[in-house]
């Protein structure tokens, strides 16, 4: 747990004030009243529903030494009871800042990765492979935001020998305002794809967004780049002077190559060069998909830079503990199921119907939910997805929600008829039951606001 004292404090938010004056040491961290532990520091977070600020006498009688507010806090008059500290700034900047003094105190490699998509994936593949040989810290779920960050880094402690974290972008300068609070040594971009299209435009401004990692890295850290993807690949010219770039892919040339893959059900080999002159080693992933492969080759590459050996990085990624509802295989009854259900965009879905198709050899039915934040390309993208999935030779179509329509309408148009359309979770379920046969494999697929999981739960 972060420990921090009065002077930290001061030192990290530079001029505060001190409202009340108590207990002048911090045991831990928090934004949350029913995590708090004795001696800890609340942090009073603000949002559109809610205000930390009405909780501060809460969090000290639960046993906090003080609180952070904001410098739009208005004392009471009546004392709180504990150490009240008031910066000069909203106090989501308060909690930033605090964990890049906290992350500062640590000299140990820290990875940061962006991308479209694979973010999540890439994270826990790289996690999995550095903790082969160390101890390491990793973001948890998809803490990736404004406060999820900086709550990951005030978890680094002691025994942490490298660090691994992933950050969103929903639009241009998040990714350059949030990386310096991780001070990254070490950038991945995973691809560019039209995810956040609604927010940003043109895939220009998404690449330029996603190039905001690149452009942070420090002289003598290093930059791994997908260079199957275009818009990554181009992002070396991004680089500072004294930044390494490195490349990793499949169907380029690229530093790291991997080469041979073969899949099954449930996981995918694949030979892979480590350095443009180095030897080849075989690999084996406990997934499946060739965008996996792609996904992996990062992790393998940051294990690469850091001297990790053949071994180990194949240790590291046998241990893999993914996050949950990417391509997540499981055993339903008499059916197959894999619960792709996170989140969902037009690069994903190609992955997805494309994999579907090479590890299954029976029936095999699609539950598709709208892709979100598309903005002018919504409907072409969505017709796209139906085109696909009647071309993968799916047995069965299922969509869900409003832009559904607009796949199944691709789907039909591509010569598919077994095509439903349906209004409701239930409504899929239902559909589901009617025309399931035993052994059947089922993908479900959708933007996270489509919660297509509920679908397997009515199962």
């Amino acid at each position: 747990m972060p420990k921090f004292t009065l002077a930290d404090i001061e030192k990290a938010l530079g001029k505060v004030t001190i409202v009340e004056k108590g207990q002048q040491n911090f045991s831990d961290v928090t934004t949350d009243t029913r995590k708090i532990t004795p001696g800890a520091l609340f942090v009073a977070l603000k949002g559109e529903r809610f205000n930390g600020e009405n909780f501060i006498e809460d969090a000290v009688k639960q046993g906090a030494n003080g609180v952070l507010v904001s410098n739009e806090y208005q004392p009471s008059g009546a004392e709180i009871g504990g150490t009240v500290i008031q910066a000069e700034f909203d106090t989501q900047t308060a909690l930033q800042k605090l964990a890049h003094f906290w992350r500062m105190r640590f000299e140990l490699p820290m990875i940061v990765i962006t991308g479209s998509n694979g973010k999540t994936t890439t994270k826990d593949l790289t996690a999995s492979v550095l903790s082969a040989k160390f101890p390491v810290l990793k973001t948890q779920g998809n803490f990736n935001n404004e406060i999820g960050l900086p709550l990951t880094l005030l978890n680094m402690n002691e025994t942490h020998r490298a660090a691994v974290v992933e950050i969103g972008m929903r639009g241009l300068g998040q990714i350059a305002a949030l990386a310096p609070i991780a001070a990254p040594t070490i950038g991945i971009v995973t691809n560019v794809g039209e995810t956040h299209m609604e927010l940003l435009g043109s895939m220009e401004n998404i690449a330029k967004a996603k190039a905001e990692l690149v452009e942070v890295i420090p002289a003598g850290g290093t930059v791994i780049l997908n260079n199957d993807n275009e818009f990554t690949a181009a992002m070396k010219d991004k680089a500072k002077a004294g930044v390494k770039v490195i490349t990793f892919g499949i169907d380029n040339e690229a530093d790291v190559k991997a080469f041979a893959v073969e899949g099954s059900t449930t996981e995918t080999t694949f030979k892979c060069r480590l350095g443009k002159d180095g030897e080849v080693a075989e690999f084996t992933l406990p997934m499946v998909g060739r965008h996996n492969v792609s996904n992996a080759l990062a992790a393998i590459t940051a294990g690469y830079v850091l001297g990790l050996s053949q071994t180990e990085i194949q240790s590291g990624l046998t241990a893999l503990q993914m996050s949950a509802m990417r391509f997540e295989t499981k055993r339903l009854g008499e059916y197959n199921i894999i619960n792709d259900a996170y989140n969902a965009s037009p690069m994903s879905m190609e992955a997805a119907i494309k994999t579907l198709a090479d590890i299954t050899k029976g029936r095999r039915i699609a539950v598709l939910g709208d892709m979100l934040e598309l903005g002018d390309v919504s409907v072409s993208a969505h017709q796209k997805v139906g085109q696909q999935v009647a071309q993968s030779n799916a047995t069965a179509l299922i969509v869900y929600g409003p832009m559904g329509k607009e796949i199944a309408a691709g789907a039909k148009n591509a010569g598919m008829s077994a095509v439903y359309h349906v209004n409701t979770h239930a409504e899929a379920a239902d559909k589901l039951k009617e025309i399931l046969q035993p052994e059947d494999t089922v993908l479900f697929k959708g933007s996270r606001g489509m919660a297509m999981e509920k679908i397997i739960e009515l199962l």
